[in-house]
């Protein structure tokens, strides 16, 4: 299994992923310096979004399962519309004339925050 970092330094990452790693550090027995600090944060990260809806559950409680970094958020906005069929980026316009910077920003009123060693995190 590949080893997850909390926090993760990725644009976008799976709160299964972040699950498997607890659950793997949880089970390693005696736990070096650095996994019981990993295993501290991801479990504070657990608690805070706990219950915060979604679709993954977990030990009674359910999970967001999708996480959005802040900076990426825009290029997410863009690829989230190209799958739903809203826009074509074979086709230059309209596509090219899309304000995608204010589209984030509406899009992020659908979405709930949480901070992580200084990054913003957005998921639903």
């Amino acid at each position: 299994m590949s080893r997850i970092n909390f926090p993760p330094a990725d644009e976008q990452f799976d709160i299964r992923d972040v699950i498997a790693r607890f659950e793997e550090l949880e089970d390693t027995e005696p736990l070096d310096e650095d996994e019981a600090i990993e295993l501290a944060a991801i479990k504070g990260f657990l608690e805070e979004v706990e219950g915060c809806g979604g679709d993954e559950q977990w030990r009674g409680d359910w999970y967001p399962v999708g996480f959005i970094a802040d900076t990426y958020f825009e290029e997410y906005a863009q690829e989230l519309a190209e799958d739903i069929g809203a826009t074509n980026r074979e086709v230059s316009w309209p596509h090219t004339c899309i304000d995608w910077e204010q589209a984030a920003r509406e899009l992020r009123q659908d979405y709930s925050s949480v901070e992580i060693d200084g990054t913003t995190y957005w998921y639903r």
